[in-house]
């Protein structure tokens, strides 16, 4: 018990050294692209990268997490899937480069064309590396993921800044996918050199096939939900207004993910170790819970309250029609962030199959909304107020579907982990309310300051007079050894 606590501490700590010191970077990067590129032209790449996003998840094909669940694959039965990764690899790159064309005509935008084209590249590499990088998370390597994370993010984010300050306009947004998906699988394979493999046989690989289906299924459900509001925005609605929408998606998804990221990778692999323990699995799914919710709302209230300095401070005064709709999402992101750790828990207790069921409930659900926000109210604001709506539907449903499946018990011990930081958020919004209402300066990086204080020092009260001091003290002793 005490090794598996010091290694989620030792994997929380090295992958959020890098993924705070990567939300840095992409910050920058962000501000400095922001200022070069229209919206336009962010909103034209929105669209070829949730097509990649797509092929890159059937490339997965469940495949990542049934490496980490199985821990018993050997080096030939490894060497089988690596080649199966490859052949997937070179068929979608191959269909997506002749599929360029119809991407381009059906949106309208010639440029579609050959940025679909180059992205490709970053495809197959992609799909290439899904094997060797599961054996990273297998092998709890969270220290290489860290350091080969920042390594890719500052080369990748570098070459981005440059091709834009020499005019390459919208093809600097792609070359961050393309020689990161390279790096990533030059890195990974050097690691871990699988062999490949013209004829390989499927017989070593049918016990992950029933496991990895429903995973796959679930990926691709989910990658609808997630993404049909990017895909019917820019079809319907125009590539200005996905622009917009998508610059304020993806400034509250930063926080979002550099959260998620720190959290997320490392419960599978750690967990697994003990995935027929449901007791156990019940009490860290509490501490998880109380950790993320008391981390999660009160920074959807921050982000709230600070959508206008944000959006104006990083991406500049032309980006103000985004901040409408970041204030919305902004209110999502306690209910996401604890909602990701979900799909580890059930994963870890082996029922990849109500992870689909949660998955396409939360499709269809997000899907209806993303229609009626687009083809009804027209507008990228109602979109994220639909999603605001379905994210908190689809956050009950899972979780009753877990407690009552995977730990077969009530939810009582769920909701007595909420009601205190969201009682806390609540308290902070009145705080920011009041703050607001006073004439403050028209400096943006004086009222972002101190919304930003009064954020953290309500934060550091809460944690040390809330109950949260002694899971503070443990996480830093622990930090401290590692």
């Amino acid at each position: 018990m005490d090794n598996i606590k010091k290694e989620i501490v030792s994997g929380v700590f090295f992958t959020a050294l890098a993924k705070y010191a990567n939300l840095v970077i992409s910050l920058v990067v962000t501000a400095v692209l922001a200022r070069l590129l229209a919206p336009d032209q962010f909103g034209v790449v929105a669209i070829a990268t949730v097509a990649i996003a797509f092929l890159n998840l059937i490339a997965d094909f469940g495949l990542s997490p049934a490496v980490i669940q199985h821990k018993e694959l050997d080096r030939k039965a490894l060497g089988y899937l690596f080649s199966l990764s490859v052949y997937i690899a070179i068929t979608l790159s191959v269909l997506f480069f002749l599929s360029a064309e119809i991407i381009e005509k059906w949106y309208a935008q010639p440029q579609l064309k050959p940025i679909c084209q180059l992205l490709a590249l970053s495809l197959f590499f992609s799909g290439i590396t899904v094997v060797p990088n599961a054996l990273f998370f297998r092998d709890r390597l969270f220290k290489s993921i860290a350091l080969r994370s920042l390594l890719v993010q500052i080369i990748g984010g570098g070459l981005s800044i440059i091709a834009a300050f020499k005019g390459m306009g919208v093809y600097a947004l792609i070359l961050n996918p393309i020689f990161s998906s390279l790096l990533i699988f030059i890195i990974s394979y050097l690691k871990y050199p699988l062999k490949f493999s013209l004829r390989f046989s499927f017989q070593p690989l049918r016990p992950l096939f029933s496991y990895s289906i429903f995973q796959f299924l679930f990926n691709i459900i989910n990658y609808f939900s997630r993404n049909s509001d990017t895909l019917l925005i820019g079809k319907y609605l125009g590539m200005v207004p996905l622009g917009f929408y998508d610059k304020s998606y993806r400034l509250m998804s930063l926080p979002l993910q550099n959260i998620t990221q720190v959290i997320t990778p490392v419960i599978h692999p750690i967990l697994s170790q003990r995935g027929k323990d449901k007791e156990y699995l019940y009490e860290a799914n509490l501490k998880l819970t109380s950790l993320l919710s008391l981390i999660g709302f009160p920074l959807s209230v921050f982000l709230f309250y600070s959508a206008e300095e944000l959006i104006l401070l990083f991406f500049g005064p032309q980006w103000g029609l985004a901040i409408p709709s970041f204030k919305i999402l902004s209110l999502t992101v306690g209910i996401q962030l604890i909602l990701s750790s979900s799909g580890s828990i059930f994963q870890t207790a082996g029922d990849t199959k109500n992870l689909f069921i949660c998955g396409l409930f939360s499709a269809v659900l997000n899907v209806a909304g993303i229609l009626f926000g687009v083809f009804y109210a027209k507008s990228i604001d109602a979109v994220a107020m639909c999603l605001l709506v379905t994210f908190s539907v689809n956050f009950v449903q899972a979780y009753w579907l877990m407690y009552r499946t995977v730990f077969r018990r009530s939810m009582v011990g769920f909701f007595n982990s909420l009601w205190r930081p969201i009682l806390f958020a609540i308290v902070l919004g009145f705080i920011f309310h009041l703050v607001i209402g006073y004439h403050l300066p028209d400096n943006l990086a004086f009222r972002l300051a101190l919304k930003t204080g009064i954020y953290v020092l309500s934060m550091i009260l809460m944690i040390w007079f809330g109950g949260y001091r002694n899971l503070l003290l443990i996480f830093l002793r622990k930090s401290s050894i590692q």
